[in-house]
């Protein structure tokens, strides 16, 4: 499943072949593989407060996993059983989800941003046995008022107390070694909460496979990646879908070291301290964090990195962060789409010869894309429909997690249905239009959030900025902006009507906002997606 550094996207997909094996566990794969080859090889980087740096080894990892798994056994944690993790980014993650699927059990990632009520509603619906936190996530804990009968065990990395058991000693008490669960693809390993922005949350259910999965899209992303020297990192939570498997797991698996750091708010300059001195070749940047980055840029500056490639998903650039990228960094940000369910599908490399302004990309090479219809019908070049990906798939969720009715209402004749609309082009690139919920009706036309978004945040002015469609008796919808300005700019009058005419001059008339409002920050998500649903219940 390699990418090669020298092929273009045409010869990917003829030579791809998915190879999965009849019996596979994500821990044995991901650290004990690398274990016994190498066992001091670095798996987790350590960014340290001041700048110093350390490093966790693949034996040090498989040791710890084993003595940690022996440890759940002991507490009563079996198969199918879910253990909840809700930790920055730390070895201790990583730990527990090897231990976890060494077992059989299934992890459940929780990200460190959620409150109590995200947490209780988690905690409840998932029917966590276990919980591995620190005292901030013990903090929180104290504040859910819910009752959550199925939870038996806390386990603290910060020490015993507050109810919870000391993860260091567990694990240094439990010695020897214990063999990974025989397991195949198939086979559940770990629940991921959606991120809600079309309802309740909902917990997809991934096998095994999920990593295999992955490596595909990742290559496509990071050609080359595991060559000699590489080390990859991301800001993004490693309880979201972006950070574990678009990044964590499937890089430990192809012997990648992965940083661990910057546990506090995204910084510009922490991010750019951290990817010069730990010499960070590979990077997944959320949309989010590059946006920080370019409102932060001065015109003309090259970033100094020794980044080959960047990644970026969960919200599209658009083509003005594109092209500042390009200019920031020296060579194209590799968009790539997926979501909960299904991810890392369809997306962008330059290397391949696949990337172009405005446009997600392609479909990775091992997955099967259309756009389609309502009824089903594969959308012409131009129409907008709906993104759906072809069942099976190895990066596919099993299931939801005791919710059969939302499972079946998922799939149709054989596609995932993503609820995502995008449009094809004459080439075949993928154009992403927003979810089905966003998409804005104004006089006829349908509009995208995105590319205004995009068009906003190139306003000297702009910071931020989220876009909306609220009900207007003439036009049906029109378009309305929330915008987080940058440091030295002040909400006024004569700057509305700026960014209006901004918006109106470079896109379109029916296209502009004709209501702005101005916000100190922007509601999103964990993985950092804005959260368009909280801007149109409080407007």
């Amino acid at each position: 499943m390699a990418a090669s550094l020298n092929k273009d996207y045409a010869a990917l997909r003829r030579d791809f072949r998915w190879n999965l094996p009849a019996r596979y566990n994500v821990g044995a794969d991901v650290c004990d593989a690398w274990a016994r080859r190498e066992p001091g090889r670095p798996a987790i980087l350590l960014r340290l407060p001041g700048g110093e740096s350390d490093h966790v080894t693949y034996g040090a990892l498989r040791e710890a996993s084993d003595r940690f798994a022996l440890a759940l056994k002991r507490l009563g944690v079996g198969q199918g059983d879910r253990v909840a993790i809700l930790l920055p980014q730390s070895p201790a993650v990583v730990i527990a989800h090897l231990a976890a699927a060494k077992l059989g059990a299934i992890s459940l990632p929780l990200a460190v941003l959620f409150g109590p009520d995200a947490l209780a509603y988690r905690l409840k619906d998932s029917g966590a046995k276990v919980l591995v936190l620190d005292e901030n996530g013990l903090a929180k804990l104290g504040q859910i008022e819910t009752d959550l009968p199925e939870l038996e065990t806390l386990i603290s990395v910060d020490g015993a107390g507050g109810g919870a058991l000391d993860f260091d000693r567990l694990i240094a008490g439990a010695q020897g070694e214990l063999p990974p669960i025989v397991s195949t693809p198939d086979d559940p390993a770990m629940m991921i909460y959606t991120s809600g922005t079309t309802g309740q949350p909902k917990g997809a259910v991934h096998g095994h496979r999920v990593v295999l999965g992955h490596i595909p899209g990742l290559l496509f992303a990071h050609p080359g990646l595991g060559q000699p020297g590489d080390v990859i990192w991301t800001p993004a939570d490693w309880a979201w879908a972006g950070g574990l498997l678009n990044v964590l797991l499937p890089s430990l698996a192809l012997g990648v070291p992965v940083v661990a750091g910057l546990h506090a708010k995204f910084s510009v300059d922490e991010a750019l301290s951290l990817l010069w001195d730990l010499k960070v070749r590979n990077a997944f940047l959320p949309p989010t964090a590059l946006r920080m980055l370019q409102a932060a840029h001065r015109p003309g500056e090259v970033y100094r990195t020794h980044l080959r490639s960047i990644m970026s998903a969960g919200e599209t650039l658009g083509p003005g962060t594109y092209a500042w990228a390009r200019d920031a960094f020296g060579f194209p940000v590799n968009e790539l789409y997926g979501q909960t369910e299904c991810n890392l599908v369809l997306g962008s490399s330059f290397q391949a010869g696949v990337s172009r302004p405005g446009a997600i990309g392609k479909a990775v090479p091992g997955h099967e894309i259309e756009i389609q219809d309502e009824e089903g019908r594969e959308c012409a070049v131009g129409e907008i429909g709906e993104v759906v990906v072809k069942a099976p798939d190895p990066v596919m969720f099993l299931n939801y997690w005791r919710n059969e009715s939302a499972t079946a209402a998922k799939f149709r004749e054989g596609w995932l249905l993503t609820g995502d609309k995008a449009r094809r082009d004459e080439d075949g690139y993928v154009h992403f239009i927003g979810r089905g919920d966003d998409i804005i009706t104004s006089a006829g036309y349908r509009i995208g959030p995105g590319e205004i978004e995009d068009c906003l945040m190139r306003h000297p002015a702009v910071a931020m900025a989220a876009v909306i469609g609220v009900a207007d008796t003439l036009r049906t919808e029109i378009v309305k902006a929330f915008l987080v300005l940058k440091p030295g700019f002040a909400p006024s009058a004569e700057l509305t009507k700026d960014v209006q005419l901004f918006v109106r001059e470079r896109l379109s008339a029916h296209e502009y906002p004709r209501v702005i409002a101005y916000a100190d920050a922007l509601p999103v998500t964990a993985s950092g997606k804005i959260i368009r649903r909280a801007l149109r219940e409080g407007d």
